[in-house]
């Protein structure tokens, strides 16, 4: 008898077990699912609009083509939008889950404030990033497809978030910089640029026939079809500027678009080199360059071989 009863036994505990999951599950079901399905299709509902508005965004500043600045303003905004919106949607999706389950999450806040505190005191760099990152957007210091100079790194600025900012060289390193470490910020990008040229002619030539050439030379890259829509002013030619020897520094400048001055002075010094060596002109060389070769005396006697014995 004591045989047959613990099976029983056990088999009652089994039914009641099931019977129990299966409630339980059949709560879960009816209960918890339908509401879970809700947040997670209000959340892709809101994904979805965050998207449409970044993909407006980067479109409308695709279409801002002359305005260079309009359009990395737009960029850049895009970014902090997507970055920002996707943190904010993961945390209401988890208080929500919490709120599902019958978790209290005010306990959990509250010791995630308390963590806070401490990881604030040894992430103090973390809070200054994001601070800083803030100035830069608020003061509109650069934006997403600029060339700058910050931190010691030039390049072009790929992404820009309250964190931290990646600069692209022009080698294609990529350059990641918190934004507390950025101090000092060199915007090439903004209203216009100066192509300067320092040309260096011997001392020999004639410096009026050199500056009239030079501005001639000027005023044809300033008027070329390929370049009349990024020279914005008339060449300067601001005479000698400085003498080092036999070589003559003559500057030429010419105020260019934004980050458009490298194409301008290499069809100024392909023209220059070309016209120079037409015209007799000879370029300067750098005092540091010249060797002094001494001229043999034809009346001296030839230097006598030694003997090898």
């Amino acid at each position: 008898m004591l045989l047959q009863a613990v099976p029983l036994q056990d088999q009652h505990i089994l039914q009641a077990v099931e019977h129990d999951w299966h409630g339980d599950l059949i709560d879960f079901l009816r209960g918890q699912v339908p509401k879970l399905i809700a947040v997670f299709l209000i959340l892709f509902i809101l994904q979805r609009i965050v998207m449409f508005l970044v993909h407006r965004l980067q479109k409308r500043a695709d279409i801002y083509v002359a305005n260079f600045h309009r359009a990395a303003q737009l960029r850049t905004i895009a970014s902090i939008v997507r970055a920002t919106s996707y943190a904010v949607l993961a945390f209401i999706a988890l208080m929500q889950i919490l709120n599902i389950f019958n978790i209290d999450y005010k306990p959990i806040l509250a010791s995630a404030g308390i963590i806070g505190v401490g990881i604030g005191l040894g992430a103090q760099s973390m809070f200054k990033d994001m601070i800083n990152g803030i100035l830069i957007l608020i003061e509109d210091q650069y934006n997403v497809g600029e060339v700058v100079t910050i931190a010691g790194l030039k390049g072009t600025v790929e992404e820009l978030s309250l964190r931290s900012t990646r600069v692209r060289d022009g080698d294609g390193t990529l350059y990641i910089v918190p934004n507390s470490q950025i101090a000092t910020v060199s915007n090439f990008s903004r209203d216009y640029s100066i192509a300067s040229l320092p040309v260096s002619v011997d001392a020999s030539a004639n410096p009026d026939r050199v500056m009239d050439i030079l501005r001639k030379l000027a005023d044809q890259v300033r008027n070329d079809p390929a370049f009349k829509d990024i020279a914005i002013s008339d060449p300067d030619i601001l005479g000698v500027n400085e003498i080092r020897g036999r070589e003559v520094i003559y500057p030429v400048n010419i105020r260019v678009r934004a980050n458009q001055r490298d194409p301008v002075l290499r069809a100024l010094r392909r023209r220059i080199i070309l016209v120079f060596e037409k015209e007799g002109i000879p370029l300067g060389i750098s005092s540091n360059m010249l060797l002094m070769q001494q001229k043999p005396d034809p009346t001296a006697p030839p230097a006598q071989q030694p003997l090898i014995g």
